[in-house]
């Protein structure tokens, strides 16, 4: 079998994970450790030979750059000689090259990897909570944190994304890609924690999200038999076979 297969990574560490923010769709850039775990992924994949075909992350800035050094790293063979080193290694930054068309002579098209960003791959909308710390909150939204606090419901956060809209999106995202893709594909997606769990559910066929771990730059992989992917029989759907998660929050290039 010739699979297609999705990696799906969470972004390398970013400042509002060190300051303990609820980031949600603000706009906080990678910490100098976040590069360095992003730049030992790209190496760690480089070896195994894992090449993706297409990329696609979510547009926030710290998964953009996320994906910017893991993609340098896969077109440093596409870089001019005298850019590279005896060792094939990118001299422009070793540590954060963020390779682009234009930097290669292009016009703007990542090529020769294609490299897509969606809406969807956001994170989780955290409406006025967005940015802030939980003593932030707490101090300028007491009441609505003591319920957080206090219950199991899922209590809406004024100007926040629902969970309906959220598993909506991932759906919506899982079925485009599958759609789009066939087998021998091998397709990267950057994104974050806790729509990540959204997307895994999704892709599994959960009727529930389960809260899952997931490390900077942690990598969840699946091999997915496309050609009988919407076949509905049982005899393929629980054929194992056709259906395999290789890797599960694996972050070992950071040990």
């Amino acid at each position: 079998m010739t699979p297609l297969k999705l990696l799906f990574i969470r972004h390398a560490q970013s400042v509002g994970n060190v300051e303990k923010r609820m980031q949600g769709n603000a706009d906080f850039p990678l910490t100098e450790e976040g590069r360095r775990q992003a730049a030992k992924l790209a190496q760690r994949l480089r070896e195994e030979g894992w090449r993706p075909t297409h990329i696609y992350s979510s547009p926030i800035k710290r998964t953009v750059q996320t994906t910017e050094i893991l993609l340098s790293h896969f077109l440093a063979d596409f870089l001019p000689t005298s850019l590279r080193d005896e060792t094939g290694v990118n001299e422009l930054n070793p540590m954060e090259p963020e390779i682009t068309a234009a930097a290669l002579g292009g016009s703007g098209d990542l090529s020769p990897i294609p490299v897509s960003y969606a809406d969807a791959l956001v994170e989780h909308k955290n409406g006025q909570f967005e940015g802030l710390t939980w003593a932030e909150a707490q101090e300028k939204f007491p009441q609505l944190c003591l319920q957080l606090e206090t219950s199991l419901d899922w209590i809406p956060v004024p100007g926040a994304e629902t969970l309906m809209d959220a598993r909506d999106r991932t759906q919506q995202f899982i079925s485009d890609l599958v759609e789009r893709h066939q087998n021998g594909d091998h397709v990267l997606i950057v994104t974050h924690s806790w729509i990540l769990q959204h997307l895994l559910a999704t892709l599994l066929g959960c009727d529930r999200t389960w809260r899952i771990a997931s490390r900077n730059t942690g990598m969840f992989e699946f091999w997915i038999e496309r050609s009988r992917w919407f076949r509905p029989d049982p005899q393929t759907r629980l054929n194992t076979d056709l259906w395999q998660v290789r890797r599960f929050n694996d972050h070992h290039h950071l040990l």
